[in-house]
């Protein structure tokens, strides 16, 4: 039985209850570093309030997550020089509607089981990198969109 007593992990991080390397933010979107990115720059675009995954999203909610993933997605094209950004709702790891903006190195970054020859495949967390570089990351991402 999940503890539902407290709020979601992203609804604190929106109302600022768990410290998140934020990027951007709008009246209704917050975009903030994955703590555990695929890439760098890797970005998660949540609405404030709760939405458990993004069919329940308001239309108009939904075109600014995905407004602010395309704002984010330029900027990491910039810093990071790459020709594609990913953009991706996946809603498997945390109940409350999040889109990946994920700067694209591999053909692998963002993949569908079905692009996968192995019968058995074998995962691991991606390591969390040290707060300083995070920072870091999220200056200049900051730094992009409002230049």
């Amino acid at each position: 039985m999940s503890d539902t007593s407290q709020p979601c992990l992203f609804c604190r991080v929106a109302a600022r209850q768990i410290p998140a390397h934020i990027v951007c933010e709008t009246d209704h979107v917050i975009a903030f570093l994955d703590i555990a990115p695929i890439r760098p720059g890797h970005t998660q675009v949540i609405p404030k309030e709760h939405h458990p995954c993004f069919d329940a999203l308001p239309a108009g909610l939904l075109a600014e997550v995905a407004a602010t993933g395309q704002r984010v997605a330029r900027a990491l094209k910039a810093i990071y020089g790459v020709e594609r950004v990913g953009f991706a709702f996946t809603g498997t790891d945390v109940a409350h509607a999040h889109a990946h903006v994920v700067p694209l190195v591999a053909a692998d970054d963002l993949t569908s089981r079905r692009y996968i020859v192995e019968q058995a495949v074998t995962y691991r967390n991606p390591p969390c990198p040290p707060g300083d570089v995070m920072a870091q990351t999220a200056l200049r991402i900051r730094e992009k969109l409002q230049g």
